[in-house]
Formats: structure tokens, sequence, C-alpha cells
């Protein structure tokens, strides 16, 4: 656990910070009539168990029937595309003859698909030899080209990355890293729309706002908009794996730091590199960092699968945080992100 030396001020990186204003995502997903708020739950037995006053849980298990937030991310920065090019009616032709091309060990690449396949362009999804069958046929489904490279995701990276230059492919990363930030920084956007849903159904305003980070795109996205309206009261809490501490490093070094470790369980927050906007905006706006082990994930999966609210490691994992530990106060009134649905479910 450290406090953030450089909070209010950040850390002084080449590249722009996350957007905060939840408007522009909002009236593009207005447009789209698969879009509706996912629901605020109030968990009080959670929130007994935790020692916490309230807990808040923003559920995203079922964002627009695929499981999880980011169907507001990839999918947005191609609707961005497609709303630049398209002519009158013609958005289901948009982007003809265009292919996005990702690296996915998850939902990003069911998002890529989604949004390649709503706007009449093409998706190819690279996946490392360790990514689920199921979760290629997902892809499949939504009709995606799945390519199996490398080991693991960042062999899958390089694979997409070097596609796209080969095939002057749009490779479409939830990350970012020198000279690449525009396409990033519109999937931070899609987040926006759940930090903005979120702010509009808290009864009150929390005290602390849980958020777990991979390369950190959903907890920059979601701590520069609660900054946007909650200013500096809620103390904002990022949690990584201990095996993929990116962010926690690179607050340390004061600096983005590629970090080594086993495989973990979190394979969504599996990330040993940090995104450099996400970084950028986290430096600035966060207060505290911890990590967790996968035992304490698995432990929390359990609680939440006691309690109807089903989930990942992953995607509960700020709940472990505060089941293993984190004591925020026992009047603390705390918002996290149920930020996926179970792997069976």
């Amino acid at each position: 656990m450290q406090r953030n030396p450089w909070r209010g001020r950040g850390i002084d990186l080449d590249c722009p910070l996350p957007l905060p204003d939840a408007g522009g995502v909002g009236r593009l997903l207005a447009l789209c009539p698969a879009h509706q708020p996912t629901p605020l739950l109030a968990a009080p037995e959670l929130a007994a168990r935790a020692g916490v006053g309230e807990i808040w849980l923003k559920d995203e298990r079922r964002r627009m029937g695929l499981g999880s937030f980011k169907a507001l991310g990839a999918a947005h920065a191609v609707a961005r595309d497609a709303a630049a090019a398209v002519r009158e009616d013609t958005w289901s032709e948009a982007l003809t003859g265009r292919t996005y091309v990702a690296a996915s060990a998850g939902n990003h690449g069911l998002s890529v698909a989604a949004g390649a396949r709503l706007f009449g362009a093409v998706a190819v999804i690279y996946l490392a030899e360790t990514v689920p069958s199921a979760f290629a046929a997902r892809l499949e489904a939504k009709g995606a080209r799945v390519v199996r490279s490398g080991a693991d995701y960042e062999a899958s990276m390089a694979a997409a990355a070097d596609a796209a230059k080969a095939n002057g492919w749009t490779l479409l990363s939830d990350s970012s890293w020198p000279g690449y930030f525009e396409l990033p920084r519109r999937v931070m956007e899609g987040y926006l729309q759940m930090a903005a849903e979120a702010v509009e159904q808290m009864p009150q305003p929390p005290t602390h706002i849980v958020l777990q980070a991979g390369v950190g795109g959903l907890a920059g996205a979601v701590a520069a908009h609660t900054r946007l309206v909650w200013g500096d009261d809620p103390q904002i809490v990022i949690v990584e794996p201990d095996a993929a501490p990116a962010l926690f490093a690179s607050i340390a070094a004061g600096a983005p730091v590629i970090t080594e470790g086993a495989v973990s369980n979190m394979g969504r927050l599996d990330c040993k590199e940090p995104s450099l906007i996400a970084l950028a905006g986290l430096s600035r706006d966060a207060d505290l960092f911890v990590t967790i082990s996968d035992a304490e994930a698995d432990a929390a999966v359990a609680v939440l699968e006691e309690l109807d609210l089903a989930s990942t490691p992953s995607g509960g994992a700020g709940i472990a945080a505060l089941l293993a530990g984190l004591d925020p106060g026992a009047d603390a009134r705390v918002l996290a992100i149920l930020s996926e649905g179970a792997e069976d479910g």
C-alpha cells in the first residue's frame, strides 16, 4: 500500500490526460437502441463484511449484452470513426472496407468486434494460446476473425501491431504508449458513461472510490470524471494484482515501469505495463495504490457469489481489497465497480 506523492499535480509525462467530460459519449450512445444505463446496487451485507458503512456497486455485468464495462470502450472509439464517416442514414455501412485489429485477453476484443460489425467494418482479434476456446467462439459469433499468436497477451499484442502495419489496418488498443494516444483516449472516453451514470445514481457522494486496474483505462476515466464532479473529497483507491503492479511501481518510481511477475488469476488486470494516459491521470487524481493476491481475489469471488453478485477475480478486485483489510473506516461510503459477469454467466 502506498500514498500517491504526485496527487494533484501528476507525473510529468509527454502524453494527453484522460478526458473528464462524459457529454460526448452520452450524446453518441443516445443514438444506440441497445444502450441502457446499468444499475447501482446497494450492498449492505457486503458492507458489513468489509467493516464499512455503505458499499454501492456499479453493476456492469450485463452492459449492452456484452457482459462487462468494456462494451463502452472500443465500440465507442469505432462509433466515433463512424460518426465522422457517415452520410445520412448509412450507419451500418459507414466503415465498410475498414479493418480494426486488436489483441485481447478478454472483453476488449468483444467490444472491438461488436463495434466493427455494427458499422460495416471487419474485426481481427489476436489471442494468446492460453485464452480459452470458449472466448474465441464468442468472438467469432460476433463476426470477428480470430488469430492465435503467442504464449501471452504481450506476444499477441505485438502480433496485432505487426499485422496492422503489414496490412494497413487500424490498431485499436485499450492501452497507450509513446506516439499512440488518439484511439486509446477514445476508448477511455467511452468508460466515462459508466462514471456519469454512477454519479447520477449515488444518493450522496461517496467518501471512497475503489477502482481495479490493469493498464488503467477504467480507473483513469472514472477518476477523471469523479474529480470533475465531486472534487477532491472522495478518496480514490487503485487496486492491482500483486503479480502485475504496473501502476503501483510507476507511482513509486515517478515514471512508467514495466513489471515482471507470475501469471495472475485476475487475467483482465494482469498487465505488466501501464497505459501512459491512464498513468498520467491517476498520478494526478488517485490517493492510494494497493495490491492484492490471487488468494484474496478468489476469496472475494466466493463472497460475491454467496451474496448473488457473481463475478470474476478481475471483476471483483476492488471488493477484494476491501475484504482483505483496506479499512477505509466504519463510516465510509464506498463506490466500487463490479466490472464483469462470472465466466459461466
